[in-house]
């Protein structure tokens, strides 16, 4: 699987047990979506490796208790600590209108309707408090609140957003 076809499900966060069970961060904004999960991506030495899911026990905040086929002791599951999970991107059901998936806008131009082309999107930094769209003009960063209303609109053909940002706040960053 390549990685470019993946999107970034979450990490091995820590041990779960003696057994081989593992504990993953899944950082996605509704961690139920995945408790039918069979398989998934491990990225280990750069490259992507199956692993089946034997058992799958969602916890709180985001975590879950996962045993995988052959990791069957402390030994072999302390191999995959702080790995990056992944999903091929194409079990994500299509979003459309101003709904958008984090990975799916990176590399967009970012159009503001007072300011005009803000730059192009970096990442979506998924804080739970505040998420913020992260946007490069050069070498100037540009952090926006991911609030209500402040995406206008996602034309995934053109790959642009169009926001509207709370006046004074582009200027802050690129005056």
């Amino acid at each position: 699987m390549n990685k470019a076809d993946c999107f970034h499900l979450g990490y091995v966060a820590k041990l779960h047990g003696f057994k081989g069970e593992v504990s993953l961060f899944l950082d996605v904004t509704n961690p139920e979506d995945y408790e039918t999960l069979d398989a998934l991506f491990i990225e280990i030495n750069g490259q992507l490796s199956p692993f089946f899911v034997s058992s799958f026990k969602l916890k709180n905040k985001g975590f879950a208790a996962v045993k995988f086929e052959g990791v069957d002791s402390e030994n072999d599951a302390r191999i995959l600590l702080r790995k990056n999970l992944f999903l091929p991107a194409q079990i994500l059901p299509k979003l459309s209108g101003k709904n958008f998936y984090d990975h799916e806008v990176v590399g967009f131009t970012v159009i503001d309707v007072n300011f005009g082309k803000v730059g192009v999107m970096e990442s979506v930094i998924d804080l739970s408090v505040n998420p913020l769209l992260q946007i490069m003009n050069g070498s100037k960063e540009v952090l926006i609140p991911l609030i209500d209303g402040i995406v206008q609109e996602v034309d995934r053909k053109k790959k642009t957003m169009t926001i509207n940002a709370p006046a004074g706040l582009i200027e802050l960053y690129l005056g």
